[in-house]
């Protein structure tokens, strides 16, 4: 079982930037979900074992940036621009499907981290 670890979260502006990282051994798709009180764990972005698909969710397109470095076990998201709609508890999540799954739906997901809190103020 691969135990994902995220980090980067914090407090900042409106307009600022913050970027999560996420830790995970293993060969598996990855997404980004964020949630806040009240509301469904919502997609944000995601990423398969080869890159070469990410798709993202449209609140965040052009201002968000998934990415992975699978020489060091890391996925990473790059939020720039932000709003504070964006507040929310962000995760991070494994498939054990490298290519082909629906990354947009959180059930694709066997694998969870314990999340980190983005807080954007205005």
């Amino acid at each position: 079982q691969v135990q994902l670890v995220e980090s980067g979260g914090g407090l900042v502006q409106a307009g600022g930037s913050l970027k999560l990282s996420c830790e995970a051994s293993g060969r598996y798709t990855m997404g980004w979900f964020r949630q806040t009180t009240g509301k469904e764990r919502e997609f944000v972005a995601g990423i398969n074992w080869f890159g070469n698909s990410t798709p993202y969710a449209d609140s965040v397109k052009g201002r968000f940036t998934i990415s992975r470095d699978n020489t060091k076990n890391m996925l990473y998201l790059q939020m720039n621009s932000l709003k504070p709609e964006d507040t929310a508890v962000y995760y991070c999540a494994a498939s054990r499907v490298v290519a082909g799954a629906d990354m947009t739906r959180a059930g694709e997901y066997e694998y969870w981290g314990q999340g980190t809190q983005v807080t954007v103020s205005s």
